[in-house]
């Protein structure tokens, strides 16, 4: 995919999405960076179906910790990994109580310090709470770069690297929505919808799928 066509891209994505926001529900900075580290291995679903019911009473580093983390586990047991997450959570609102007084902090290394949040946990709150022009990568965005040829790597962090600095800053804050979402959705992984794809033509991949 050439510059011409990643601008075109872009401009299309905008044009049918012009303001993109994550499907993970949340209230607060801190409802988010729980939510994201929830969320690894499971659905958006799934996530805002366990997170209705804790935010309800648990909506600060310091209720969470008041919780306990057994009867945090509780609530969150319908996800995937689900005794891990509570457990990396509970530590988290330990530390951001201790450390950050009760809130998340902005830079990425005391993100990445926070256990269970990794490099994509941080680079969503980067994005979504704070503006910042950061690429969380995960397996959409990772199919989607490379399946298009927008930003082809062999691993995350080069998928990552090759985003930004081939994406337009102007779409650079909300391309990891429109990404996501067109991976969700469009550029599946077992079959990519490409009789409804509006990017199709700027697909480098678009006529090995028979789409042109």
């Amino acid at each position: 995919m050439n510059r011409q066509q990643i601008q075109t891209f872009f401009e299309t994505l905008r044009r049918a999405n012009p303001s993109p926001q994550t499907e993970l529900e949340y209230a607060s900075v801190f409802e988010l960076l729980a939510a994201v580290l929830l969320s690894a291995q499971a659905t958006d679903v799934g996530v805002n179906k366990a997170t209705r019911r804790l935010f309800v009473v648990a909506n600060t580093p310091q209720k969470m910790l008041d919780l306990g983390e057994e009867r945090l586990a509780e609530f969150i047991k319908t996800i995937g990994l689900y005794k891990t997450k509570a457990r990396n959570l509970y530590a988290t609102c330990r530390i951001l109580v201790e450390q950050h007084g009760g809130q998340v902090p902005r830079s990425r290394e005391a993100l990445e310090a926070l256990p269970g949040v990794g490099r994509k946990t941080a680079n969503v709150v980067l994005n979504v709470a704070f503006g910042e022009a950061t690429m969380a990568v995960d397996t959409h965005i990772f199919r989607v770069s490379n399946r298009t040829g927008l930003a082809p790597g062999k691993n995350v962090l080069e998928v990552e690297q090759q985003l930004l600095a081939r994406v337009p800053a102007e779409f650079l804050v909300d391309a990891h929505h429109w990404l996501i979402l067109h991976g969700r959705y469009v550029c599946q992984a077992r079959r990519p919808l490409c009789e409804r794809c509006a990017v199709v033509s700027e697909c480098d991949s678009a006529p090995l799928a028979g789409a042109r």
